[in-house]
Parts: C-alpha cells; structure tokens; sequence
C-alpha cells in the first residue's frame, strides 16, 4: 500500500500577491456571488477505512478550517466539510461545524474557538472522527483544562455534539495545556491512540479505542521524548506494524527527531532528523522503508530508507512540505508549497532535482496547500490549494493527480477539476 503523507490540517502560510484589500480587481466578493453550488444532502454511509471518511460513504472528505467572513475581522464561522462521492469533491455537499451548535460548553459557556486538528476513527465504527482545539475558560491557576474536543463521525457526516478529551491526570505533566493532537496506531494493536503535548520533554500518549464519552481504553504516566512538539501525521516508517512520530523539540523552524512506535507505544528509538521547519514522509524510492523530507529555508535535507537512512539534498528551500503518489506509480511525490506548489517526482534513484509540475493559482492572492490526498478514488493523490485575499474572498482549487507513463511528467492537472469558494458556508 503506497502511504500518502498530507499535512491536511496544519499548514503554513505562504504569501504571494496583495494583501487584505478584498477580491481581485474587478471581480464581486465571493462571499456575495450567486453562482454556488446548489445544497445537495450529505451521502449516507455504512462505515468504511478510507482516510477522512467521516460519513463513511468510501469517499473522502476535506476539512477546511480557514473559511471566509462577512467582512473583515469578524469572528470565525467555525470548521468546514465538504464531503466526497464517486467523482470527487462535491462542494455543495457540506456541514459547516461551529462552537455554538458542536462544541461541548463549559460552565455553560461556549468556546469561541473551534479548530480542527487531527482525523482518525477513534471508536473504531468506521466513521472517521474529527479532533479539535477549543479555548475552555481557565483562570491561570493550577493544571489548566482539557482543551481538545473529539466529534463523531456517523451515517449523516458530523452532526452531533462534540465531548471532551478525557485526558487523566496520571498521564499529564506539569501545568502545560494539553494540545496538539497527534493520531496513529502506536502500538500496533489495530486502535488508533492520540499523543498530546505534555510538557518540557514529554508527552501524554492514550491507547485507543476510546468511548463516546472522549476516554481512553487505557493511559499511563507521561512518555519521555527528545521534544515535546508532536507533529502528524504518523506513518510506519520503518514497516514494523507500529506507527511512528515526528517529535519537534519547538514550534517553527528548528530541531526533529522520528520517535518510533512499539508494542508499548511512542516509547522506542529516537532518530535524530536536519533542523527545519516543516517534514513530509513518504517512499520517493530508493529503499523499502519509508523516507523524510526537511524543509528549510537554505534547502531541502533527505533521508532515505529508515531506520538507518542515507543522506540526499535538494537545493530548494521547503518551508511547507507534503508527500502524495500523484501518477499512481507506487512512489511518493513531493509538494513545495509557495506561491505556486512544486511537484517533484519520486523514482527508483530517489526525487527528482527538477519540478514535474508547477501549479498556478486561479486568481491573484495569497496561496497555499490546504491538503493531499485521493479525493475521486482513482488511487493517485489529488493536490488541494486555496488562494485568499483578505479575509472575504477566497478559491479552493482540487488538481487531480494524472497517470503519466513516465517519471518527470505531469502529475497533475495544470486545470482545477473543482473549484470552489468557502463563502458557501456563510450561510450555515
């Protein structure tokens, strides 16, 4: 099974273009165009292992946690779904997700931040779950709360009630905020756990499956780490049956290290990777295992085959990467996001130097990769990018991945088979 590695849900911002100053010249806000997609109910599944799949329909959906404003400075809508079918992405399918109607309240009170983090099918019914960061009320007192929230998936997508965390305090540390959700199958019993931020060098790792009621089957003390910045998603890198996580010892631009799984968890070898700020996993070809990419601005490091990788540079800087088999060759591909994402090829040599594909935006603005991964089922990576301007126009664009015939070629459409704007979500 070729893994595809995406940064879906924590992405860095790239500019390009001209700042808040509103929609392209000439062009109406989006948010008061009347050319979205008509409303179109949300598939009901019976449970499926597709990645994302939070209605379990087999098709996977696509979280978007920036979504345009009525105007600029307002609060935030909330969480956006756009739920998938057999042809891919199907904008006026959506749900939009705010702390008023999901979130679970505190003393009564809502919290007026509701981000998604992580996605994975905690409970194990095959509905994929949504993991998200909250901001509880807290006096600066003692052990602050429980900040993460888990919502359900089902049948009808996500329309419930979210529940809290139940994080116990043996597996704490210290007064740190419990944040930064990692999913992963760590231990290699079939469950998917969590690892959260503890604090100083440590982090709190919860067996899966958990109940509806947010608690872990089970949770020990605090596990000692090289850092205590965990960073998804995991993946098996050495393809021993446990997942394995990338460990940052501080946010931004600095030192990484892979921590690998066991049968105890998150607790086993530390492999020391480049400084830099951001790393993609994923087969770019030259070994069996698994291989890492590390952004940084003076470059971009390679490490082939783990766990006893060999040594590669590509001469670009990365300061967002993410990994995905575009062509369907059975080979990762890498993603330089900027103002116009690179796409360089993996093969049996390892990347390619030079970029197969470069993609443009669809308007003037400020772009990034929101996510990859395979959205119409036809077993390459899609490529999913938003261009912005202000907080009141914005165009999502879905680049499906291409059979090439040949590395070096291609990899996906230089035309968007969809394109959408979040204003849809204004009015849910």
């Amino acid at each position: 099974m070729v893994v595809a590695v995406a940064a879906a849900l924590v992405v860095s911002l790239v500019a390009c273009g001209s700042g808040d100053d509103g929609p392209p010249d000439g062009q109406t806000p989006v948010n008061q165009a009347a050319d979205a997609p008509p409303r179109l109910p949300v598939p009901q599944g019976d449970g499926s292992r597709t990645p994302d799949d939070f209605n379990g329909d087999g098709h996977r959906d696509l979280v978007l946690n920036d979504l345009v404003k009525n105007q600029a400075h307002a609060d935030d809508a909330g969480v956006g779904i756009v739920y998938g079918g057999p042809d891919g992405l199907a904008p006026g399918a959506w749900q939009l997700l705010s702390p008023a109607r999901q979130a679970a309240r505190t003393d009564g009170q809502a919290p007026a931040v509701f981000d998604a983090e992580a996605s994975c099918d905690l409970d194990g019914d095959g509905f994929t779950d949504l993991v998200l960061s909250t901001d509880p009320p807290y006096d600066g007192q003692g052990r602050p709360p429980v900040p993460v929230q888990v919502l359900f998936g089902s049948p009808q997508g996500l329309t419930g009630k979210a529940v809290k965390l139940v994080v116990p305090d043996a597996a704490r540390a210290g007064n740190d905020w419990p944040d930064q959700p990692v999913c992963g199958d760590f231990d290699g019993d079939g469950a998917q756990d969590l690892v959260l931020h503890a604090s100083e060098e440590q982090l709190t790792y919860l067996r899966g499956p958990f109940t509806r009621k947010g608690a872990p089957r089970a949770a020990g003390a605090p596990v000692p780490a090289p850092g205590n910045v965990p960073t998804g998603p995991a993946v098996d890198v050495d393809r021993d049956g446990y997942d394995d996580l990338v460990i940052r010892a501080a946010a931004g631009e600095g030192d990484a290290y892979l921590v690998l799984g066991g049968p105890d968890g998150p607790t086993g070898a530390e492999i020391a990777l480049p400084s830099g700020t951001d790393v993609a996993l994923g087969r770019f070809g030259r070994g069996a295992a698994l291989d890492a990419a590390i952004g940084a601005e003076s470059g971009t490091a390679l490490r082939y085959d783990f766990p006893d990788p060999t040594r590669a540079t590509l001469a670009i800087p990365g300061p967002q990467l993410d990994a995905g088999d575009f062509d369907g060759d059975g080979l990762s591909d890498l993603v330089v996001g900027g103002a116009e994402p690179r796409i360089f090829p993996g093969g049996t040599a390892g990347l390619s130097p030079e970029p197969a594909a470069t993609v443009s935006p669809t308007a003037d603005g400020t772009s990034r990769v929101l996510a990859v991964g395979d959205f119409d089922g036809d077993e390459r990576a899609d490529l999913v990018v938003r261009t912005y301007r202000g907080e009141t126009w914005d165009s999502v664009a879905v680049h499906p991945g291409v059979e090439t015939g040949s590395a070096g070629t291609g990899l996906v459409g230089s035309a968007a088979a969809v394109t959408f704007s979040t204003a849809e979500f204004l009015g849910g």
